[in-house]
């Protein structure tokens, strides 16, 4: 049997690629430090152990005990604007812990590396943003993204070690951690409406971005490794169509049937306008599962609904306090 770590896989990306590899056939390993996941998004039948890809040891002895044929890596502490003020805490866990599956994989043969990227790694570059073009990053976690894109085809050079990278963007969906209050704006929104609060809008919401569904992530992430033709390159995966986060949140306020009710807070440091190509990825891959953002919407805040609103989680280590967002 075919046996694939996934490290994240109680999180919201994770658990449904743990979810869709398990309906291939794969024998599942989830390695998740509960930080931002949940053990009730865990697929039934998968193999789960709590702890974290920067324990080095741990990470050992999981290659040496299974021998994975692939290796899935989605765990990562992903707000893009949190993280230009806990900058040690991104790389040790973003770069370091990538580094640490990196060595394991090679010693060990692993056919297959599927990291999971992001679209932070082109920064404020031309629209749409394309796979040729030479990344920018404008934050510490596009930064140790882009590192770790750059550690990987390095491995690949040197020891053989083959690859697919990933760069999904602003995605969507069942299991998201709504009460994240720094990353995930549509959670933010749905947990809010729940909490009878305002919809909180950094800067005047004119900003856009191509919110993606879920499937339109998780499925070509399970599904890349029996596609030869996707080893060693990079994909833009997620919607096409960019909206503002004023119109979002519009869509978000209609599924709960209440009126947008909007604070506007001070403009923060972001990148005004991010959507990218997907042509790449569909030519390898195929058509996206032509979920719109309406019916992405109306599906999440079904779930969203059952689960209720959720606390929202303070980060406890703050490393830099200067020019801190409002509302922080």
């Amino acid at each position: 049997m075919i046996k694939s770590l996934i490290t994240g896989g109680a999180g919201f990306i994770g658990s449904h690629v743990a979810n869709h590899c398990k309906k291939k056939g794969h024998q599942v390993i989830v390695l998740d430090d509960l930080s931002g996941g949940f053990e009730d998004h865990l697929p039934e039948g998968v193999t789960f152990i709590k702890g974290s890809v920067t324990n080095e040891k741990l990470i050992s002895e999981l290659f040496e005990t299974y021998q994975f044929d692939y290796v899935y890596h989605l765990a990562a502490y992903a707000a893009e604007g949190l993280s230009h003020f806990i900058r040690r805490y991104n790389y040790h866990n973003n770069l370091i812990g990538t580094v640490n599956l990196i060595n394991e994989s090679v010693k060990h043969h692993v056919k297959c590396f599927v990291f999971t990227s992001s679209i932070a790694v082109y920064g404020a570059g031309q629209l749409p943003m394309t796979e040729d073009m030479v990344p920018e990053p404008e934050d510490p976690y596009g930064v140790s993204k882009y590192a770790c894109e750059l550690d990987l085809k390095s491995a690949e050079d040197m020891f053989g070690l083959p690859y697919v990278i990933f760069r999904p963007h602003n995605v969507y969906g069942e299991n998201q951690n709504i009460g994240d209050k720094y990353r995930n704006v549509i959670g933010i929104f749905m947990n809010q409406i729940m909490q009878e609060k305002p919809l909180t809008i950094f800067g005047d919401g004119t900003q856009t971005r191509a919110f993606s569904y879920i499937d339109d992530v998780a499925i070509p992430i399970a599904n890349c490794v029996d596609i030869p033709e996707a080893y060693n390159q990079v994909f833009n995966i997620g919607a096409d169509k960019p909206y503002s986060v004023n119109e979002l949140a519009s869509v978000v306020a209609h599924q709960f049937n209440v009126t947008p009710d909007i604070s506007y807070l001070k403009a923060r440091n972001e990148v005004m306008h991010a959507y990218s190509s997907h042509e790449k990825a569909h030519r390898i891959f195929g058509a996206g599962s032509g979920i719109d953002l309406n019916e992405g919407i109306a599906r999440m805040a079904k779930w969203a609904k059952v689960v209720g609103a959720r606390k929202g989680q303070e980060f406890s280590n703050i490393e830099i306090n200067k020019n801190l967002p409002e509302g922080w």
